[in-house]
């Protein structure tokens, strides 16, 4: 076992670690704003640290560019996601929690 593939089982277990945790904030937390901001915040990192990792043992630049797309993607897509769940909670008159 080399140095890359020991960085590599560091880098996806610490993004597996991020994805617990936001899993964990979305099932914690008290309203839709900040559940949003948990899963979507901790899900970018996560993935992007999966992602490196994944890409440092892959077979080809091909290969990691192709990886690192649909990171590119994915958080494309989680922001636009977000940014309409929290639109449609604002207009449907859930007010974001405030500390009592």
């Amino acid at each position: 076992m080399n140095a890359i593939d020991v960085i590599s089982i560091l880098l996806i277990a610490t993004g597996c670690l991020f994805f617990i945790t936001g899993s964990i904030g979305m099932l914690r937390l008290p309203d839709v704003f900040t559940r949003l901001h948990a899963t979507t915040k901790a899900d970018n990192v996560g993935l992007g640290l999966l992602i490196i990792g994944l890409a440092l043992t892959a077979e080809s630049l091909i290969v990691a560019a192709k990886l690192i797309l649909i990171w590119l993607l994915v958080m494309l897509a989680g922001a636009t996601t977000c940014h309409l769940i929290a639109q449609a909670a604002l207009r449907s008159g859930t007010r974001p929690w405030r500390k009592p």
